[in-house]
């Protein structure tokens, strides 16, 4: 099963490589910026959020671990953690988004990545991170100025914070930290070598080439929506059905459609009364990059808890 996942992984990984550079080349003579943060906002609610709309099946899983048969405990659980990280983000909005960013850099680094690598240890842990750390970085290296209006627009009024990111913009420690990032995407390319390994190859020149041609919120959109979610709902469906992709995909796009369309629909309603006090794009930003974090960190615990418990 393995070797299939990493042969459908490759497979994707090229194709996405491939219309990232079609979609760049096209782009240069359209201005990226026209795009509006609405369609970036369905295809987050649409594509994005969908890998994490059977968390509801993992945390009966883990219920079952731990011998609780009320699965309205995982409910009100996960529910209670995505407040609270709202609510953490108006009150602390600096410290908030430092920590999302850095488990969201080891997020998005293991889960793209894990499926290549066998063996579970510390420095691969710390090599996940700083693969993943690109996705957070490019955006800052080819983009400083609108990545920054993005994190003013994020309730950030932090001088400290900004001087901070002054600081690592003008002693090249920018330059430093994508360079740490390269180092570990060609460690964990080389370790063990195989040909589908090239994924890693892949993926770290789609995410430059994106993050060069794109805004910042367009690089990520298309990175989240059709890297990173894809990727990740490949391995679900292959744990729906492991001898049948395709039953595997129809089983999850039934199972992942409720949540899906609540997740969407709540988002909406809140954009609409958002609305009234910000104007319609930064609403949007807020609720994309807030809303992503309130979901994240029940998410990551819970793929944490489950893997760690079921060892």
């Amino acid at each position: 099963m393995n070797n299939r996942i990493k042969k459908i992984n490759f497979n994707h990984s090229f194709i996405f490589f491939l219309l990232c550079n079609i979609f760049s080349i096209l782009f240069i003579k359209i201005d990226s910026s026209l795009i509006s943060p609405l369609i970036c906002l369905l295809l987050i609610l649409i594509v994005g959020v969908s890998h994490g709309s059977l968390d509801h099946l993992k945390g009966k899983k883990l219920l079952k671990i731990f011998k609780f048969n009320n699965i309205s405990i995982f409910y009100l659980t996960y529910l209670l953690l995505a407040i609270s990280i709202t609510i953490f983000w108006i009150l602390l909005p600096a410290t908030t988004l430092i920590l999302f960013l850095i488990i969201a850099s080891y997020h998005f680094g293991k889960e793209d990545t894990q499926f290549l690598i066998q063996e579970n240890s510390y420095f691969n842990q710390f090599l996940f991170f700083t693969k993943g750390v690109l996705v957070i970085l490019a955006p800052l290296y080819f983009h400083f100025n609108e990545t920054i209006a993005i994190f003013k627009l994020l309730l950030i009024d932090n001088e400290i914070f900004y001087s901070s990111l002054n600081i690592i913009e003008n002693s090249k420690l920018l330059y430093l930290g994508i360079f740490v990032s390269t180092l570990s995407s060609v460690f964990l390319l080389i370790k063990n070598f195989e040909l589908k390994k090239l994924t890693i190859f892949l993926d770290y020149f789609s995410i430059l080439i994106i993050n060069y041609y794109f805004t910042p919120l367009i690089a990520f959109t298309i990175y989240f929506c059709f890297l990173h979610s894809i990727r990740h709902s490949i391995s679900l469906m292959f744990e729906l059905d492991q001898k049948n992709l395709q039953n595997g995909l129809v089983i999850f796009f039934k199972k992942a459609l409720p949540l899906t369309i609540l997740t969407a629909t709540f988002c909406l309603i809140s954009l609409y009364f958002m609305n009234k006090i910000y104007d319609f794009d930064s609403s949007i930003l807020k609720l994309i990059f807030i809303g992503l974090a309130s979901l994240t960190f029940p998410h990551i615990l819970l793929e944490y808890l489950i893997e760690k418990n079921e060892k």
